[in-house]
């Protein structure tokens, strides 16, 4: 036999530990994992003494802003900072230019991205209400892997691009959409039975107490916190659990930044609805309303990252299963974009490199465990998206998506140093103790020691396997090989 590849003496991922152990790839699979070393020869050999080989790493949500304002980031740089960061899979956001609102511009974009992509990728379905409604389904056999829903947003008329300043009376627009929209939204996804995943801000709520905030004067980031508060959020999402509730809609909650956020979740699953799940960030975990002095105006998100005590909640939330995902929401703007005004500035900044990183240096801290890590960022995400097993585990015949990780590593993250377009990051200087060391797709090792060493080599990824590509996707034994 001659294998592709074969990594030697890592410890390897079962799902609930690892063991030391050798691993070997053919054809862009896993073809066997035995504790004794099997007979033939190899192609590449990876020496993993020492080494965590962990099922390749997912990134959920990340905006490319490909097609669009593409002088911010494009899908070439956002995936080599992903390949660079460990990540083997990212899911792009639908709010593109076009956005992906039916199966015609979702066909364009996989073409558009493949060309592009270090990584393999999945995309995300928009819902506009009414304007696309008759689109949920074709969008979900065309192979979307879920649908977003920016709640409380504007959309502009013409362009259906999402209006993040509206105000009441603005012309052009479609108005944030009401209740009644909202419910047939959740009602047409239901009917794919694949996740509808919301951004949770109440436009309302945060309309009104922004126009008193700035009345006020006050321009400070507690002023920011005033006009967005948690509260916005909190309503939001007992709206959706409500709707979710009602409907059998499989609702995922997207980057949960409050408090209020995880109890309302963790007691809507506690009563029996395990079709509703959720998401946070690093921003959220790492960071909070302290630090801004220190950081800046780079910190700004929406929504806002806010205070200690939804910090604590978030890490809470990890640790009890509630929060079942942890992603980037990459978002990047340009240095002169967000160099100005809180007030003023764009809200997202570059977060797909620094994502692994920072969840391997919260496993050095003892927060979470390794295993915590790989299910945060690999299993729980490829099982709640229905491609598992093909990515997130290490299983015989399923993609060879392997992060391999030098827990003693370590790193300084160095915004410089960052492979997207854009270098706005909080993080900048944060010391880090364990990193990923290779990233490999499908069988190909993208990244080595944070060197991009392939060409772009990315494939679209579907719910169920890859049978809409026409490639069926089966599970082989050793034997069968």
């Amino acid at each position: 036999m001659l294998w592709d590849h074969v990594i030697k003496n890592g410890y390897l991922y079962t799902g609930n530990g690892f063991e030391k152990g050798h691993l070997y790839i053919k054809d862009g699979k896993i073809a066997a994992i035995s504790q004794d070393e099997l007979a033939g020869e190899a192609a590449e050999v990876t020496d993993g003494e020492g080494l965590y080989v962990c099922p390749g790493f997912m990134d959920t949500h990340i905006h490319s802003r490909d097609p669009g304002p593409t002088y911010k980031e494009d899908f070439y740089y956002s995936t080599q900072a992903a390949a660079a960061g460990g990540i083997t899979t990212v899911f792009e956001m639908p709010n593109t230019n076009p956005p992906i609102n039916n199966v015609e511009n979702f066909e364009k974009q996989k073409k558009n991205l493949a060309a592009k992509a270090h990584v393999d990728f999945a995309i995300w379905g928009i819902c506009l209400g009414d304007a696309n409604r008759e689109d949920i389904v074709p969008l979900h056999h065309a192979g979307v892997i879920g649908f977003k829903f920016f709640w409380g947003y504007a959309i502009n008329k013409e362009t259906y691009q999402l209006m993040y300043n509206y105000k009441d009376g603005d012309e052009g627009v479609i108005p944030p959409l009401s209740d009644g929209e909202v419910y047939s939204i959740f009602r047409e996804v239901q009917k794919t039975g694949q996740i509808l995943a919301i951004h949770a801000e109440n436009n309302q709520i945060i309309q009104r107490l922004t126009e008193e905030v700035e009345a006020s004067g006050k321009r400070d980031y507690e002023a920011l916190l005033q006009g967005r508060p948690n509260l916005a959020e909190e309503m939001t999402i007992q709206s959706g659990i409500a709707l979710a509730k009602n409907l059998g809609t499989r609702l995922h909650i997207l980057h949960v930044s409050t408090g209020e956020g995880v109890k309302l979740i963790r007691q809507a699953q506690a009563d029996g609805y395990t079709n509703i799940t959720s998401e946070t960030c690093p921003h959220y975990l790492f960071l909070s309303n302290e630090d801004y002095e220190r950081v800046g105006p780079q910190m700004k998100v929406y929504p806002p990252i806010k205070y200690k005590k939804d910090q604590e909640e978030l890490w809470r939330g990890i640790q009890d299963g509630t929060v079942t995902v942890v992603c980037s929401d990459h978002a990047p703007h340009t240095e002169e974009e967000k160099d100005g005004s809180l007030w003023d500035i764009p809200a997202g900044m570059c977060g797909v490199e620094t994502l692994a990183p920072l969840l391997l240096n919260a496993v050095s801290e003892e927060k979470i465990s390794l295993v915590d890590a790989c299910k945060l960022l690999s299993e729980n995400p490829a099982r709640q998206y229905g491609i598992y097993p093909q990515k997130g585990s290490l299983q015989v015949g399923t993609d060879a998506d392997i992060t391999i990780v030098d827990m003693k590593k370590k790193h300084t993250i160095k915004r410089e140093e960052l492979h997207s377009k854009s270098k706005v990051t909080a993080y900048d200087q944060t010391p880090i103790t364990g990193m990923p060391v290779a990233t490999i797709v499908r069988g190909t090792k993208v990244m080595e020691n944070g060197q991009i060493i392939s060409q772009p080599i990315g494939r679209i990824v579907v719910p169920g396997g890859n049978e809409r590509d026409g490639s069926s996707f089966q599970l082989r034994s050793i034997g069968d090989l």
